[in-house]
Parts: C-alpha cells; sequence; structure tokens
C-alpha cells in the first residue's frame, strides 16, 4: 500500500511546487520585464501621481471636458463590476436608453453610435474621432478656447490602427489631459 502512496504524494508535491509556484512566478517575472506597464495595469501617470488606465475608462461629465462612452455597469466605470447590457437590437429598453440619451446630447445628426450605446465591457476609454469631434463645439466654449485649436487637438490625439487591424480611435482621459496642458499653456 505504501509503494503505491508514496509515488503518488511525491507526484503531487512536485506538480504543486512546478505548475503552483514556479511557473506563476516565472511568468509574473516575464511579464514584468517584457511587458512592465502592460503587467501591472497600463497606469498613466501625471506630476508623479496615477489618473487613470489607458484599458479603463473614466466618468467625465463636466462640459469643459470630452465625455466617454455610456457605461453599462451600475455605477459609471466601475471595473469591479464589468458587464455589458446584454440588450439585443430589438430590445425596446435599448431603444429607449438611446432616444434618452440622444435627447441628452447638445449635437446634430448623425449621432456617432458610440456616443449612446456602451461597449461590451461597459469600461471602453475609447471613443472614434467623429464623437470627439461632435464635442468640440461644447469643449471649446467651456474652456474659452477656439473649435480650431480644440479640433487639432482631437486629431493628434487619435490613435491610428494597426495595419489593418482595427479602427481610428481617441482615449478619452489622454484627450483630456492633453487638453488641460493646452488650456494652461
Amino acid at each position: 500500500m505504501l509503494s503505491f502512496i508514496r509515488p503518488a504524494l511525491v507526484t503531487v508535491v512536485f506538480f504543486t511546487l512546478v505548475l503552483g509556484l514556479a511557473y506563476p512566478l516565472t511568468m509574473t517575472g516575464l511579464g514584468q520585464v517584457a511587458f512592465g506597464s502592460a503587467a501591472n495595469g497600463s497606469l498613466i501617470v501625471t506630476e508623479n501621481q496615477v489618473v487613470g488606465s489607458d484599458l479603463i475608462g473614466q466618468a467625465f461629465d463636466e462640459p469643459r471636458y470630452f465625455h466617454g462612452r455610456p457605461s453599462a455597469t451600475a455605477t459609471p466605470y466601475d471595473a469591479m463590476a464589468s458587464s455589458g447590457s446584454n440588450l439585443g437590437p430589438l430590445s425596446a429598453k435599448l431603444e429607449d436608453r438611446m432616444a434618452t440619451a440622444i435627447q441628452g446630447l447638445a449635437i446634430g445628426a448623425p449621432v456617432p453610435a458610440d456616443a449612446v450605446t456602451a461597449s461590451a465591457s461597459g469600461l471602453d476609454p475609447h471613443i472614434t474621432p467623429e464623437y470627439a469631434l461632435t464635442q468640440v463645439p461644447r469643449v471649446a466654449a467651456a474652456r474659452g478656447l477656439t473649435e480650431q485649436s480644440v479640433s487639432d487637438l482631437v486629431r493628434a490625439t487619435v490613435d491610428k490602427p494597426f495595419w489593418i487591424l482595427g479602427e481610428p480611435r481617441v482615449n478619452v482621459l489622454r484627450l483630456n489631459l492633453a487638453l488641460d496642458k493646452l488650456a494652461q499653456g
């Protein structure tokens, strides 16, 4: 009997040490060395202070800031409650939500889809350049800046797609930080 138990225990201890300790520590170490910023949450640091992440959106609702997509989480942009709305294209609830969102926007038609729909996670930090440009008049007026200077800033902060993968997009937090710098200078 002992001849069967001992090899089994040695095997369990060996694989626990290799797969439960050595492998995770090795992967964590390699991640820190090769992709330090991404492994730590892609944090955005301004003046030695963490102000957000490149990966998680934030709620901006003041007229002087660009606004992100609507958040699908109960508390806007709550990373602990990431989820989509799961409302389909024929949902009356989604139609009502979008109609309410469109009325709340002070932009003309056509309304960009990302202005009234949440992303799949409900936490997307990006908007389309079109949605950002529709917000320029409001932001410029609230800041006392020219629409041209704010439009130029939006165009300068557009992340281009990698080769043919993805769409052009604007990180709202990075845009608002650049806007703060523009208003200061």
